[in-house]
């Protein structure tokens, strides 16, 4: 599959890259910044990693951030899955982007990049995206018994539980949320202190 060219005008060189015109991209474009941005789906994600990696007009060496977008339940393709490289000896900076629909694994990146296995773990954590053959995929910024994916648009605002010490038992207490009344009731129409007949 050919490369859609779709540059930003923003004073950057317009010409793409050979070793972009190698990859399976779906999209490869140059963001304002001067960085690119390459979509490509995920049964090419991991060819794409080496190719990056390895060729030697980009040599991105370095992994050093993988995130998710959720763009909500009603979206064709729910999430944005983007791995950041970065190549030192050329000194610019590489976005892969895979979109995925809600229970589609990816395959993991932990054998390319050793850094993977945190940014991976953070991203099931949050988001709820498995990644295949991960070496230890658990949650890392959450309690072990902790229900859901807090990042997810679905998860709810105030969450189904809530933590405190208790001074008296000398441990943390779990507690169902408890929303007061007064709270769901208001009416943001109408100032502050008068009421409706």
């Amino acid at each position: 599959m050919k490369p859609v060219m779709n540059i930003k005008p923003s004073g950057t060189t317009s010409v793409v890259p050979t070793v972009f015109q190698m990859l399976p991209a779906q999209v490869v474009k140059q963001t304002c910044g001067g960085q690119w941005e390459i979509t490509v789906p995920v049964e090419h994600l991991s060819n794409t990693l080496v190719i990056l990696r390895d060729y030697s007009e980009r040599l991105c060496k370095s992994l050093t951030d993988i995130t998710a977008i959720d763009n909500g339940v009603h979206s064709a393709q729910r999430f944005e899955l983007v791995y950041f490289l970065l190549s030192v000896r050329y000194q610019e900076r590489v976005r892969v982007k895979v979109l995925i629909n809600d229970f589609e694994s990816v395959p993991t990146a932990t054998g390319l990049f050793p850094s993977a296995d945190w940014y991976e773990r953070e991203v099931w954590d949050m988001f709820g995206i498995a990644f295949d053959n991960h070496p230890d995929l658990r949650r890392i910024l959450t309690d072990y018994g902790f229900q859901g994916h807090p990042m997810r648009k679905d998860f709810p605002l105030s969450g189904f539980e809530e933590v405190r010490y208790d001074e008296e038992a000398k441990r943390v207490i779990y507690e169902d949320v408890q929303l007061r009344q007064g709270y769901r009731r208001f009416d943001f129409r109408r100032p502050w202190g008068t009421r409706s007949k």
